[in-house]
C-alpha cells in the first residue's frame, strides 16, 4: 500500500479538490471539468491493489499480461492566484454489503489522499457529491455545503447559490454525507486541515438511476471557480447538462401518468426556495421512489 509520485513540484499552500463516483457522479464530473479547465498535470497515484478488486484481466498471446484496477490519481496546477492539487478516484472502497465507502480501507485511503496534500503544504480541502432534493430536473441545482470547522461557516454563507446543510428546514442542524466525501472531512479535521464538502442538488426521482447529472456538477463548478479565482470556459459542462436534461425528459415520458403528474408538479409548483431550500420530507421522497420502482418492476415482468 502506498503512493507513487511522478514528480516533486514546488507548490505554495495548494488547495486540494477531491472527487469520487456517487449519485449522478456530481463531484467526479465537477473535479474533472475543473482539472481540464486549468490544464493540470499528472502528479501521482495511489497504488490500488489493497483497496480494490481488479476490473478485468488482460490476456495477450494466451497468458495473463496485466490486471486493470480502478485508478486513483493526483494532478497539480501552479498559478499566480492559487496552486491546486486534484484527486480523482474511479471507485470508493466498500465492505461487503455496503453501498458506500466505510471501514478500514476507506479510512486508509482518505489518509493517503491527505498525506499527499500535507506533503505539498496544503491547508484546505474541498470535496463534492450529491444532495438529494425534491426539485424538478429543469430547475437550477443549489449547492449544499458542510464545513468541518466553525470558522468556515461565514465563508460558506458567502458562496453563490449555496446553503449550509444544517440550515435547511426540517433537518434541525443534522445531516449525513455518505462515503469518502464525508469521511475526508472528518479525517481532515483530525489532521488540522480546513475542509468543505459542496453537494449539488439532484432530483429525488433520479437518485436510483445510474445516469450522470451534470447540471448539479455545473453548480458546484461555478462555486469552485469563484472561490478559487479561476476563469475558464464552462461551455463543455453547460452543453453536457443540456444534453442530459433532454435524455431525462425522454426518460420521464416513459413513466406512467400518475408518476409524471407528481414529477411535473415540482416544476409547476416549486417549493419555496429563497435563501434556503424548502422542506424535504422522507415521506414525499419515498412515495415517488416507490412508485418509480413499482413501474420498472412491472415493465421487467412484462418484458
Amino acid at each position: 500500500m502506498g503512493i507513487r509520485l511522478y514528480q516533486q513540484p514546488s507548490l505554495h499552500s495548494p488547495v486540494l479538490i477531491a472527487g469520487w463516483p456517487g449519485i449522478g457522479n456530481i463531484g467526479l464530473i465537477a473535479v474533472d471539468a475543473l482539472r481540464t479547465m486549468v490544464e493540470a498535470e499528472d502528479l501521482g497515484e495511489i497504488e490500488p491493489w489493497e483497496f480494490f478488486y481488479p476490473r478485468k484481466l488482460i490476456i495477450r498471446d494466451g497468458q495473463l499480461d496485466d490486471l486493470e484496477f480502478p485508478a486513483n490519481r493526483f494532478y497539480y496546477k501552479k498559478s499566480e492566484k492559487q496552486d491546486l492539487i486534484f484527486f480523482t478516484g474511479e471507485e470508493q472502497p466498500v465492505d461487503e454489503g455496503s453501498a458506500y465507502a466505510q471501514g478500514t480501507k476507506a479510512y486508509q485511503l482518505a489518509n493517503l489522499v491527505l498525506d499527499v496534500a500535507v506533503k505539498f503544504g496544503c491547508r484546505k480541502v474541498y470535496t463534492s457529491g450529491a444532495a438529494v432534493a425534491l426539485i424538478h430536473h429543469t430547475a437550477r441545482s443549489k449547492v449544499w455545503a458542510v464545513p468541518n470547522a466553525a470558522h468556515l461557516i461565514e465563508e460558506v454563507r458567502s458562496y453563490q447559490n449555496t446553503v449550509l446543510m444544517s440550515d435547511i428546514e426540517g433537518r434541525s442542524g443534522q445531516g449525513h454525507i455518505s462515503g469518502l466525501n464525508g469521511l475526508l472531512l472528518g479525517v481532515a479535521r483530525k489532521r488540522g486541515l480546513d475542509a468543505i464538502c459542496l453537494m449539488g442538488e439532484v432530483p429525488a426521482y433520479l437518485q436510483a438511476f445510474p445516469i450522470p447529472y451534470p447540471k448539479a456538477s455545473r453548480s458546484v463548478l461555478e462555486v469552485l471557480t469563484e472561490v478559487l479565482g479561476i476563469t475558464g470556459d464552462l461551455e463543455g459542462i453547460v452543453s453536457l447538462a443540456g444534453h442530459t436534461e433532454e435524455e431525462i425528459d425522454r426518460l420521464c415520458e416513459s413513466f406512467p401518468q400518475e408518476i409524471k403528474e407528481q414529477i411535473d408538479r415540482l416544476a409547476r409548483e416549486p417549493l419555496e426556495r429563497t435563501s434556503e431550500p424548502g422542506p424535504i420530507t422522507d415521506e414525499d421522497k419515498q412515495r415517488i421512489l416507490e412508485e418509480i420502482d413499482r413501474f420498472f418492476k412491472r415493465e421487467t415482468k412484462e418484458d
